[in-house]
C-alpha cells in the first residue's frame, strides 16, 4: 500500500507521507492538507481491506461518505478513480481554505436539545446548520459573531461545543470554493456506481455518476444531511457498517440510530481481519427497494 502514496502526493502536491505520520496537529488542521490526506487514508484502507476497489464495490451493498468522506466514497463506488477523486479534493481544500481566509467564520455543534429549538436558536443568530448528523448533533456555521451570538443564546438543554476547523464549512461562505472545484469537475468523466452511492444532499441512492459528480461540488456550500443518509441506511436494511479511517464519530453516532446494526471502526491493521468476516457475513443481505433512486 505505501507504494500508492509517491504517486498519491504527486497528485494532490502534499507530501501526504509526512503529513500522515510526523506533521504537527496545526499542519493538519490546514484543510487544504486535511482533506486530501482525509481521502487517501480511506482510500488506502478500502485497498487494504478489499484488494482493489472492483472488489470493493462488488462487496459493499452501499456505500456513504460524510463530507469530505464523499470523494472516498465515490472512489470506492467506482464513479471515480483515485488520481480523479484526490485531484478534485485537493482543489476543495484549496478552494475552502481560500475562502475561508475571507471572512474569519467557524463551526459550533449543538449537542442534544429538542430538534426544532435548536434550528430555531441556530436560525435566530444567523448561523446555518452546516450538518444535520441526527443523533442529537447539528453543527452550526457561520462568522465568528454569530457563533458568539447563539452561545449567548443557546437552546434549552443543549450543549455547545466549538469545533477546531478553518472556516464555515457546507455554508454560503463557501461560493467561491464551488466555482473553483466546478471548473476542474467540467474536465473529468464519472462513471455509473457500482452499487448504491447515498448522497449528502438529501440521503438518496444516486444512480448517475454525472449527477453524484454534481452533487459532490455543489455540496461545498450545501448543507450535509448525514440523517437523512442514516435514515436510508436504515430503510435499505444494513446490518452491518464499516468506518474507514479516520472512523469512530460516524459508528458513534450509528450506535444510537442504527441499532441492531453491527458496527465497526477501522482504526488501525489490526482491525482489517474483522472487517473482512462482517463483509463475508453481511454482503447482499441489503434489499434492492431503494436502488436508483436519483
Amino acid at each position: 500500500m505505501a507504494e500508492r502514496f509517491p504517486e498519491w502526493s504527486e497528485v494532490v502536491g502534499l507530501d501526504l507521507v509526512r503529513y500522515g505520520t510526523t506533521a504537527d496537529a496545526e499542519e493538519i488542521r490546514d484543510t487544504a492538507v486535511a482533506q486530501p490526506l482525509l481521502v487517501s487514508a480511506g482510500i488506502a484502507a478500502s485497498l487494504a481491506l478489499f484488494g482493489d476497489l472492483e472488489s470493493a464495490a462488488a462487496s459493499a451493498d452501499a456505500v456513504a461518505g460524510h463530507s469530505v468522506g464523499e470523494f472516498t466514497a465515490a472512489a470506492v463506488a467506482g464513479v471515480l478513480s483515485p488520481r480523479d477523486a484526490l485531484s478534485l479534493v485537493a482543489e476543495r481544500g484549496r478552494g475552502m481554505a481560500e475562502a475561508s481566509a475571507v471572512t474569519p467564520t467557524g463551526m459550533t455543534a449543538v449537542l442534544g436539545g429538542d430538534r426544532s429549538e435548536v434550528l430555531a436558536a441556530i436560525e435566530a443568530a444567523g448561523l446555518t446548520p452546516a450538518n444535520d448528523n441526527g443523533s442529537g448533533q447539528i453543527v452550526a456555521a457561520g462568522t465568528l459573531e454569530q457563533l458568539e451570538a447563539l452561545a449567548a443564546a443557546p437552546p434549552p438543554r443543549a450543549r455547545l461545543r466549538p469545533l477546531s476547523v478553518a472556516g464555515a464549512f457546507h455554508t454560503h461562505h463557501m461560493e467561491p470554493a464551488v466555482k473553483r472545484v466546478a471548473a476542474l469537475a467540467s474536465t473529468i468523466t464519472a462513471a455509473d456506481p457500482r452499487t448504491r452511492l447515498l448522497s449528502n444532499r438529501d440521503g438518496a441512492v444516486v444512480a448517475s455518476g454525472a449527477e453524484y459528480l454534481s452533487r459532490l461540488v455543489s455540496q461545498i456550500s450545501s448543507p450535509v444531511r448525514w440523517d437523512a443518509c442514516t435514515a436510508t441506511l436504515a430503510d435499505l436494511g444494513v446490518t452491518a457498517l464499516i468506518e474507514l479511517p479516520p472512523a469512530g464519530t460516524l459508528t458513534g453516532l450509528a450506535k444510537r440510530a442504527l441499532r441492531g446494526v453491527e458496527l465497526l471502526a477501522v482504526k488501525s491493521p489490526e482491525d482489517l481481519d474483522r472487517a473482512r468476516a462482517l463483509v463475508a457475513e453481511h454482503a447482499g443481505a441489503v434489499s434492492a427497494d431503494l436502488e436508483g433512486q436519483a
